[in-house]
Formats: C-alpha cells, structure tokens, sequence
C-alpha cells in the first residue's frame, strides 16, 4: 500500500495560517522587545545607551511593521502585555547587556519561524530583521552564535531550550 502524496495543509508550513500564526508571535516578541529595552535603556551605562535607544527604535519600527503585516494577512495584532517578567534580575550594566542579547537572541528565534512560515517579500523581511537581531546579539555580547535563531544554540542555553523549541 502506498501513502498519499504529501500535500501542504492549511495551517501547515507556508501557509498563509502558518505565516499570520507567525507573524503574530514575531509581533508578541517585538512587543517585549520593547518593555525589555526600556529596563536596559535605564540601567545600562551612559555609553552605551546610545546602542539601547537605537535598538529600542529598531524594535518600535519591527513592531509596527508586523502589526501591519498582521492586518494583510487578515489578523488582529495581539495586544501587547503591560508588563513583562523578566528573565533574570537587571541590577546593573553588565546584566543590562546580558539583557539585550538575549532579547536579540529571543527575537532571532520568532524571527526564524517567521522565515519558515512565510514566502516572498514577507520572507525576506523577515530573514532581515533576523540579521538585524543576530547583529545587535553580537554588538551585546561581544561574540556570535553559529545559528542565529536557534535558541538552543545560544550561549548559556540550557538544555530544556532545546526540548521547547
């Protein structure tokens, strides 16, 4: 007996429930990107503050982006959270860095989905604005990871990153 020939379901990869689905948790990303930078922007040193404020501008503007691509494909954008928990304690600069990359880190990763999930131009940005966030992780943390947007790859992942992605 023979299986059926594979056929791309309707929420399947590349589809356009896949894309928006994605496209959604990109914005939800972006919308803690956001809050996130604005607890680095307050505790990071006055020389890099610069970096903060124009990454917290690089957010604002992706966020805004996908809250229109959102509508294109026909969604709602979710509602962004009032407040965010962070991932660790943030009590002075090297932690504020420590924050922003993995912000960048978070975001490569919702990023990276929404390259899988999307086709085109909406593909394309989103392959950009994951290079976007692998060069602000590095600018951060001083080194890079061999595939950005893989969480699990990141540096200090722990083993059960890998296990929910």
């Amino acid at each position: 007996m023979t299986s059926p020939p594979a056929t791309s379901s309707p929420a399947g990869p590349g589809s356009p429930a896949s894309a928006l689905a994605a496209a959604q948790a990109a914005l939800a990303a972006e919308d803690a990107a956001v809050y996130g930078y604005g607890v680095v922007g307050a505790r990071v040193g006055a020389g890099r503050r610069s970096d903060a404020q124009a990454a917290y501008d690089a957010h604002r503007a992706q966020r805004d982006a996908l809250s229109r691509t959102v509508h294109g494909l026909g969604g709602e954008p979710v509602a962004a959270d009032p407040a965010y928990a962070l991932p660790f304690p943030v009590p002075d600069q090297d932690a504020a860095a420590r924050l922003a990359a993995y912000i960048e880190d978070r975001i490569a990763g919702a990023y990276a989905d929404l390259v899988r999930a999307a086709h085109g131009g909406l593909r394309r940005d989103a392959a950009a604005a994951l290079r976007g966030a692998a060069v602000r992780a590095v600018q951060w943390r001083g080194s890079g990871v061999a595939f950005p947007g893989l969480i699990e790859r990141a540096p200090g992942a722990s083993p059960a990153a890998s296990a929910t992605r």
